[in-house]
């Protein structure tokens, strides 16, 4: 399957609601129950791309394949160097590479910003997000059982983290801190 990788864009709003509600409604990523509508996939747009890298994956017809995008792992100021990855695929998306290129542009883009670790929170413990960032370098780091209840199960949530740059091998320069959550 051929694709291009390119910033997301308000124009992809409507697709990429659609593929985030088909993944609440049928799969473990993510722990909400109820599909965000449109107007809301648009807030939270706003507020990840005015700071974070949002990469849409666009298939030669033009359509929405999938996307990825780095935030917050916790507001709190001394986690400002640490990002977390969050990718979702239309399902006829998934299993041709999609998701690994979107998290290595991720990774390359959230490094040339000056972060130094990524986390990823994986809903329902997937093994095939597991295997996708154990691809990308990340390392398990913990597994919290029973953390959520979604289609009539308990889910298992899996920690994973990677390295970005020059990691903890130097102190961070806080006047090199690309976006504007953590000042003051």
């Amino acid at each position: 399957m051929s694709f291009l990788l390119r910033d997301a864009s308000n124009a992809d709003i409507p697709a990429i609601a659609d593929i985030y509600r088909e993944s609440v409604l049928n799969g473990v990523a993510s722990y909400e129950i109820v599909p965000p509508s449109e107007a809301e996939m648009a807030q939270r747009f706003a507020a990840i791309v005015s700071q974070y890298p949002y990469i849409a994956a666009i298939g030669t017809d033009g359509a929405l394949l999938g996307y990825a995008y780095a935030s917050a792992f916790r507001t709190r100021p001394a986690y400002r160097w640490l990002v977390e990855d969050s990718i979702y695929l239309a399902p006829q998306a998934r299993g041709h590479g999609i998701g690994k290129a979107l998290l290595a542009e991720l990774i390359i883009r959230c490094t040339t910003l000056g972060f130094r670790q990524m986390a990823a929170v994986i809903g329902g413990a997937s093994p095939a997000s597991i295997a996708l960032h154990r691809t990308a370098g990340f390392e398990e780091v913990g597994l919290m059982k029973g953390t959520g209840y979604k289609h009539g199960r308990w889910l298992d949530t899996m920690f994973m983290q990677r390295v970005l740059g020059e990691g903890m091998s130097t102190d961070p320069d806080p006047s090199a801190y690309p976006g504007t959550l953590f000042t003051g």
